[in-house]
């Protein structure tokens, strides 16, 4: 039998073991409120104090119900990891540079960044888009020796 999956607050879940560990946190919450209520209210002077502190009680019984509850009921979420296109992953790259201007190198990175991006795989892609601009640069000033006699004398264009 397959089970019924929801998600509540933004992760996947099975009502039944849902069901469970309501059930799960009630008790352990509730107990542990009514029984610290029973002692404290012979021990603490003022019966405000002790539901006071017998409140308490029952907040750390939550906690403790819900690792319970954490403990028996695993996670029901499918991480699925894709590679996006290298074409795709350049074409951002090119946006990002387009609109913000040069992105710099990574040579002049930290080396704690450059780990950084080595963990997340994104390390050869900027390497290759770096190289992909250097020789984008070379090409044009070897074919065209043109483009660099436009310039005047003033540093403008002819």
């Amino acid at each position: 039998m397959k089970p019924e999956l929801y998600e509540v607050w933004g992760d996947t879940v099975d009502a039944r073991h849902l069901l469970y560990a309501i059930v799960i946190g009630a008790i352990v919450s509730l107990s542990s409120f009514f029984t610290a209520q029973h002692f404290l209210l012979e021990w603490v002077a003022s019966a405000q104090m002790a539901r006071a502190y017998a409140m308490l009680v029952g907040i750390v019984g939550c906690l403790v119900g819900g690792t319970i509850s954490a403990t028996l009921f695993k996670p029901k979420r499918n991480v699925v990891e894709h590679e996006a296109d290298p074409a795709w992953r350049c074409q951002v790259l090119s946006d990002l540079q387009n609109e913000f201007g040069d992105l710099g190198r990574l040579a002049d990175l930290p080396s704690q960044t450059i780990k950084e991006l080595r963990d997340m795989d994104l390390y050869d892609l900027f390497v290759e888009y770096e190289q992909g601009l250097m020789g984008a640069q070379e090409v044009p000033a070897a074919a065209d020796p043109q483009a660099t006699s436009g310039l005047m004398a003033n540093g403008g264009r002819s």
